[in-house]
């Protein structure tokens, strides 16, 4: 398993839908030779990490049968592993389908229930030695956009990540195998969203790489005025924003003009430190 980047570095997660009805690009990569070119494609324009999924977690998304999850994702990762060999992660809360992925060659999980959807899921993480991805929701897909609420947000989703990470830990999931992921549009408002990117660095308290997935999110779209398809730039600018202020992984639909942005925005970040020797 490769290291996670240095102190200057970010790496890219690249989004590979596999539902007909996600909101950014559902159905264009239902079908598994799609979502293979896709990953190919992905993988070409630089991509660090392949993020697979088989469920939608838009807001409103109702559940996707875990046989069904695992016939969309399954193949796209065996598939993959034909021509990649770096990170491949499964965007799932079920047990049976994180099983199913390692098998088919998978070894990151993805899971924005933080192991509290599936209880067999931590055992799963535990045996497989993956890497875990542990992300902060309020509520479900299918409700966590219906008002919620926070007294103080970043300090409730900060002793929320703490608490799942000692969670898995305690279940045999080292430490240096923990992603946290504060959920950006996962039961947050427009202000909830610009409040954690803006106080990213705290979440680095814990201790643990944070990940920020705000590529094409709902509030880029009220910022400037566009749906989905014409985020690109918003999207752009939160992902710099995030590698600029302590995120070591983002997760973007935009491999390689993600790529090219983070380059200057380090380069920038970097012309004010000491040369090293």
């Amino acid at each position: 398993m490769r290291p996670l980047p240095a102190a200057d570095g970010c790496w890219i997660m690249g989004v590979v839908n596999c539902t007909p009805d996600s909101f950014s690009d559902g159905g264009r990569f239902l079908q598994s030779d799609a979502a293979v070119e896709q990953v190919r494609q992905l993988v070409s324009e630089g991509a660090d990490i392949i993020d697979i999924g088989g469920e939608s977690t838009r807001p409103g998304a109702s559940p996707v049968d875990p046989a069904e999850q695992i016939r969309r994702t399954a193949p796209v990762i065996q598939r993959a592993r034909g021509f990649w060999d770096g990170p491949i992660s499964i965007d799932t809360t079920q047990a049976e389908v994180a099983a199913a992925a390692i098998q088919a060659g998978a070894n990151w999980i993805n899971d924005i229930s933080a192991l509290r959807d599936d209880p067999e899921m931590v055992g799963v993480a535990a045996r497989s030695a993956c890497m875990v991805v542990l992300m902060h929701m309020k509520g479900t897909p299918l409700t966590m956009q219906s008002a919620p609420e926070y007294t103080d947000m970043v300090a409730e989703i900060s002793g929320f990540l703490a608490d799942r990470a000692a969670f898995a830990q305690a279940a045999g999931i080292r430490a240096d195998r923990i992603v946290i992921d504060p959920g950006i549009g996962f039961g947050k408002l427009h202000e909830d969203n610009l409040a954690i990117l803006h106080d990213l660095r705290r979440f680095q308290d814990l201790g643990y790489p944070v990940l920020v997935g705000a590529s094409r999110k709902s509030f880029i779209g009220r910022l400037i005025g566009e749906d989905p398809g014409g985020r690109l730039e918003g999207s752009l600018a939160a992902a710099s924003w995030a590698a600029l202020n302590g995120a070591k992984i983002v997760r973007v639909h935009d491999v390689a003009a993600t790529r090219k942005a983070l380059m200057v925005a380090e380069a920038i970040a970097s012309a004010g430190r000491p040369a090293r020797k």
